[in-house]
């Protein structure tokens, strides 16, 4: 079977509609159902009922996505060992949102190298969606990111939580409100609870969704917006930022993400204790 085809029904599943799947494989959507049908014919079996509503899983779908989620696990592992350097043993693909890297990862892959000095490592950067599918595919071994997605066969556990603190570039408190406030996206469980804190904010002028572009702003024009105190604490020292007296903090987690795969080796297993190590020494009060 191509492989092609387990892809993209995997990303169907996923995204639970044709035209998404297709843009995430880049691909046009009569492209998709081609492959859709080629499966189908081969299998024997229709694997999904089409509606205005969506896409949803015949029964024969719903036993063949297990099959499909080894199939593209196994094949990405095979491609991954076959081109490994002389003197490794196997290569361990990590994936982490940007934001998560320097605070973590970037600790971890000194402590792998000499604790496994024959496991390859590669590195990738991605936002959440995007890691759990390379997760779902077989392209990553682990993930760390903030908002992951519960799905069948994976691992998922809370490795350490930020804290989120709002800072101003002068002194003030939060009956004070900034009219240069920036809201940064910190994900669905912030905006959650930024809404229950604020319910009578009004849209603010400038939304991002990267933390270090909010930083760099509110730095460079003044302003306020929440932040990590892991971030801040330099800043806070050097007086060019302040906390926000009487303002609400939030906790952001971050979880570690693996496929459950009882046949895995022990340097597995050393790996993920060696970032629950990493974790514990970067875990905030």
């Amino acid at each position: 079977m191509n492989i092609d085809l387990a892809r993209t029904f995997l990303e169907i599943v996923d995204t639970g509609n044709f035209n998404r799947a297709a843009e995430r494989l880049s691909v046009t959507q009569s492209t998709v159902s081609m492959r859709i049908r080629a499966l189908e014919d081969e299998l024997g079996r229709p694997l999904f009922v089409r509606s205005k509503s969506g896409t949803q899983l015949t029964a024969a779908g719903i036993q063949f996505r297990r099959y499909a989620t080894t199939m593209v696990r196994t094949w990405e592992q095979a491609r991954q060992e076959l081109a490994l350097p002389p003197g490794f043993r196997t290569v361990l693909t990590v994936g982490g949102q940007l934001s998560l890297w320097d605070r973590l990862l970037v600790q971890w892959i000194p402590w792998m190298r000499t604790a496994m000095p024959d496991v390859a490592l590669k590195a990738e950067v991605g936002l959440s969606d995007g890691l759990m599918r390379h997760l779902i595919e077989g392209l990553l071994d682990l993930g760390i990111m903030y908002s992951p997605l519960s799905r069948p066969g994976l691992h998922i556990e809370k490795l350490l939580e930020e804290h989120l603190v709002l800072l101003s570039t002068r002194r003030r408190s939060v009956a004070e409100w900034d009219d240069d406030y920036v809201l940064v996206d910190w994900g669905p469980e912030f905006r959650a609870g930024h809404s229950q804190a604020f319910p009578d904010l009004k849209t603010p002028a400038i939304t991002v969704g990267l933390g270090s572009l909010g930083l760099q702003h509110i730095l460079a024009y003044g302003g306020s917006g929440y932040f990590p105190m892991r971030v801040a604490r330099p800043y806070l020292a050097a007086g060019r930022l302040f906390e926000v007296s009487g303002a609400p903090d939030f906790r952001r987690p971050a979880y570690l993400v693996y496929a459950e795969d009882e046949s895995r080796e022990d340097w597995f297993a050393t790996a993920v204790d060696g970032l629950r190590y990493v974790a514990s020494l970067e875990n905030e009060d």
